[in-house]
């Protein structure tokens, strides 16, 4: 009896749980997406351009500052 239970080929549960739970998974990502609250196509554009005039603004304080930098070293160096 025991070379029975050692010959037969044991089932492979894991497999069918791992595809019960990547279904899970999905339903549970499919349900977020629905309550996720998305932004309006105004919102958006908004929002871009302040993250483009910010870029721009910080574009610009960064350069300021390197041309003092340089300046200041010219006059220290010579």
């Amino acid at each position: 009896m025991a070379k029975q239970e050692a010959t037969a080929k044991p089932k492979s549960p894991a497999k069918v749980d791992d595809n019960k739970s990547l279904g899970r998974y999905f339903r549970g990502v499919k349900s977020e997406f629905k309550k996720v609250i998305w932004p309006t196509k105004k919102e958006i554009i908004n929002y871009s351009l302040i993250v483009i005039v910010a870029i721009i603004a910080f574009a610009l304080l960064l350069t300021v500052f390197d041309k003092i930098v340089i300046f200041i070293l010219n006059l220290i160096i010579g």
